[in-house]
């Protein structure tokens, strides 16, 4: 595991990061009083994501291969800080379903009932922890592959 020093410390980065995004929405009422507007501003969590991936990339280039990195090696190191975070998606989907937001579940439902978008029990259904817990596991990875092979490209060096 100490080969994978630093991107374990980078997946626990991105970790720590989107459960102060989750707090940062539930301050600002995407969880409830605005959640109308939750599905527009979530998806801004984006930007902070990329940052932490250009981050860990550029990180990996100085402290792991000497001011070098070629796109396969850029490649590789998300990977396996995407694994890591995929790892961890299921505590942060956990803490921030528990402790951070307790309510989102009952106020999206609400939400999706009241908007005539879903009936009831399609939103049960959908907006529950077990869907989202599964929804985190399948995501996550796909959603890294897509930022590793960009950021790869834009963090190699020769």
């Amino acid at each position: 595991m100490n080969k994978y020093k630093l991107e374990i410390k980078w997946a626990l980065y991105f970790t720590a990061m989107m459960l102060l995004w989750m707090v940062g929405e539930r301050i600002a009422g995407l969880h409830d009083v605005n959640i109308a507007q939750h599905a527009t501003y979530t998806n801004f969590v984006a930007i902070p994501a990329i940052l932490v991936y250009v981050l860990a990339l550029l990180d990996k280039r100085k402290k792991d291969l000497g001011g070098r990195m070629n796109y396969k090696q850029g490649f590789i190191a998300g990977l396996w800080i995407t694994l890591f975070v995929t790892i961890l998606s299921p505590v942060t989907q956990l803490i921030t379903s528990l402790v951070i937001s307790p309510d989102y579940f009952k106020n999206v439902i609400e939400f999706a009932v009241s908007e005539g978008t879903m009936t009831r029990e399609e939103a049960e259904d959908y907006f529950n922890l077990g869907s989202y817990l599964k929804q985190t596991v399948m995501f996550t990875p796909v959603m890294g592959i897509i930022t590793t092979a960009i950021v790869a490209i834009f963090t190699r060096k020769s």
